[in-house]
């Protein structure tokens, strides 16, 4: 099948078809004389396997560990298991930072009047250059530089 059936079939869209090859976790597709993409119903499966996996907040580099243990017949379930556990505490995590600019967000909001006035704290608390909203010493985790996106000082220093 071509990649316009191949990304039906899948749930994949063409674009991203073409990006899971050039990453890799799909292996070059056989092409027509023409030079057109062919499927075969084993490919299909596999997108359809990436597809699921990103649903579920997989990452790139997560989904070619899963590829290699869904084609390793022979492997043991408890690493598929310790890979998914592993997954979880990332979300749990992301949870909390989620969680956290929520609730940073709410307390700017009930301090915001809302009317006429130009004074916002909203306003004043993302324009404050390395200073921490108000709201955000209290709800952000502990050893977590305080912002509206408490994650994003996580992931600079990683």
């Amino acid at each position: 099948m071509n990649i316009g059936e191949a990304a039906k079939d899948s749930g994949v869209s063409a674009k991203m078809i073409r990006h899971y090859e050039s990453v890799g976790l799909l292996p070059a597709a056989a092409r027509t004389e023409s030079g057109y993409r062919q499927y075969t119903d084993k490919e299909v499966s596999t997108l359809r396997f990436i597809r699921q996996s990103r649903d579920l907040g997989f990452s790139i580099e997560q989904i070619r560990e899963l590829l290699g243990l869904w084609q390793d017949r022979k492997r043991p379930s408890r690493q598929v298991r310790a890979l998914a556990l592993a997954h979880i505490e990332e979300l749990d995590e992301k949870l909390k930072e989620l969680q956290s600019m929520k609730a940073t967000l709410e307390h700017l909001v009930r301090c915001c009047h809302g009317d006429d006035r130009p004074d916002c704290p909203i306003i004043d608390s993302l324009a404050q250059q390395g200073n921490a909203p108000a709201a955000a010493a209290v709800h952000h985790a502990p050893g977590r530089t305080a912002g509206l996106q408490p994650g994003r000082a996580r992931r600079r220093g990683a």
